[in-house]
């Protein structure tokens, strides 16, 4: 039996290393900001678009790897296996998966290609790609990898405190009207993921506030297997929930991360999250 190749992409949020130790197909995503297209993961890093996000009104955009593109890479590593899982972006957020499930199709009785719609992004995408992987290189069979990730993927969530109403508004979570609003009171929402969709879950007046929510909505869960904090950069609010968390979780090392562009595009320049995954 051949070797069960993993693929996803550049949503995901992988920890450094882990696509090289597991040997992890990334295709990138688009990112369009300021009339300029970058290869997500290849032709800018995070820290570089945040800093070109700030320093513009332009909203970037995003746009899914063509189906072409995924094809090709299927029929590349055709060569290699008849296995693939495919784990991708929520469906929600992005039409990668549809690519993704269509470029399937031209392999369809020679490869077994399986597609699967994560209903996460960033780092929550990340955690269940990550365990495929790992899954996939312990010798599992495929119909086990893909029960397992079916499994967790109700298991995963993310939080987000966000400055910015407009990118709401765009997406239309709320009305031009609530966001104009929302700016002049200088509301702050909270977003959550939910069924692949990013929902406004809550508003408070401040930052410090915000973080106060995240506190609250970890403490709520009775084991957590995983939690990164994920961040624009290091900010009194990130210090701030790293203070709560040492009183939560003394013995813990709490990862921190910046964001990728793919998020970015979801919830701005100057957000500041947490994804979890608990325990089953």
């Amino acid at each position: 039996m051949s070797r069960i190749r993993i693929v996803t992409d550049s949503s995901a949020h992988l920890r450094p290393g882990v696509a090289d130790r597991l040997d992890i197909v990334v295709v990138p995503q688009n990112v369009h900001l300021d009339g300029v297209t970058y290869r997500e993961g290849v032709d800018i890093t995070s820290k570089e678009f945040l800093q070109k996000m700030a320093a513009t009104t332009k909203m970037p955009t995003l746009s899914p790897p063509s189906v072409a593109t995924i094809a090709e890479l299927y029929r590349r590593l055709h060569r290699q296996t008849d296995q693939i899982i495919s784990l991708h972006v929520s469906g929600h957020l992005s039409a990668t998966c549809q690519n993704a499930r269509a470029a399937a199709q031209t392999l369809l009785g020679r490869c077994n290609i399986q597609v699967i719609d994560t209903l996460s992004i960033s780092l929550g995408q990340g955690m269940l790609v990550e365990r495929a992987a790992e899954a996939a290189a312990s010798g599992a069979h495929m119909d086990e990898i893909v029960r397992l990730i079916r499994g967790m993927i109700p298991h995963v969530y993310m939080v987000f405190l966000v400055d910015a109403l407009e990118y709401l508004e765009r997406e239309k979570r709320i009305r031009p009207s609530q966001a104009v609003l929302g700016a002049m009171l200088g509301i702050k929402p909270l977003l959550t993921l939910e069924d692949g969709h990013l929902l406004p879950m809550e508003k408070v007046r401040t930052r410090a506030l915000g973080v106060e929510k995240l506190l609250e909505f970890i403490s709520e869960f009775v084991e957590i297997e995983q939690l990164v904090i994920l961040q624009s950069s290091f900010s009194e609010d990130t210090a701030l929930l790293l203070e709560g968390l040492e009183l939560l979780y003394p013995e813990w090392d709490i990862p921190v991360f910046t964001y990728t562009p793919s998020l970015a595009v979801h919830v701005g320049s100057n957000a500041l999250g947490v994804a979890i995954q608990e325990k089953v």
